[in-house]
């Protein structure tokens, strides 16, 4: 393997210079070879190469999640459940085009008198034969408190869809939903 041949600094060049002019060259009609022409030659500035490659600040972060509210909202988590039922039946419950067989309002209740009364009601419908029945929750508190942890508003919106689905309560239960705009809306479950 050949060797990289070294360029001369300038004050190098200068002394060589000054020997070649004193010399006579011993056969005058050789042609100066391409090494020779190089180091006589001042050297190219070297071209430097960034190694840092351009960024962005973050471009390496994982991406952002959903948020702070690590719990999904109580109307997504109701309507992501799958259709148990008649699908015809419930677009027609949807659509509000059922009239539920029986309702129960729990505006005012704690959750303490709210729950036994749930559970009494949904047994006494299933007793009754009733298929269709109407919970209504209230909306719920729309203001804030101000404190630094954030609180949801509505508990019993919040709460319902749990007890429904959980004992005694679940055999008897085959779809929770957000009920119609004309029978609570928000503030309402069949």
């Amino acid at each position: 393997m050949a060797k990289k041949p070294r360029n001369l600094s300038e004050e190098e060049r200068a002394i060589w210079k000054q020997v070649a002019d004193k010399t006579t060259p011993l056969h005058p009609e050789r042609p100066v070879t391409e090494t020779a022409q190089r180091a006589l030659m001042p050297p190219k500035a070297p071209k430097i190469e960034n190694p840092r490659k351009p960024f962005k600040i973050g471009q390496k972060a994982k991406p952002k999640g959903p948020g702070r509210d690590l719990a999904p909202s109580i109307r997504d988590e109701v309507a992501s459940q799958p259709v148990a039922m008649d699908r015809k039946r419930f677009d027609r419950m949807k659509r509000g085009k059922l009239d539920p067989e029986a309702r129960i309002d729990l505006h005012g209740l704690t959750l303490a008198q709210a729950h036994p009364a749930l559970i009494r009601f949904i047994l006494n419908a299933v007793a009754d034969d009733r298929r269709l029945v109407l919970v209504i929750t209230g909306k719920g508190k729309s203001r804030s408190e101000g404190g630094p942890i954030p609180e949801r508003h509505g508990v019993l919106r919040h709460q319902v869809p749990h007890w429904l689905s959980s004992a005694p309560l679940r055999p008897h239960i085959l779809q929770v939903t957000e009920a119609h705009v004309k029978h609570g809306g928000l503030g309402a479950y069949y």
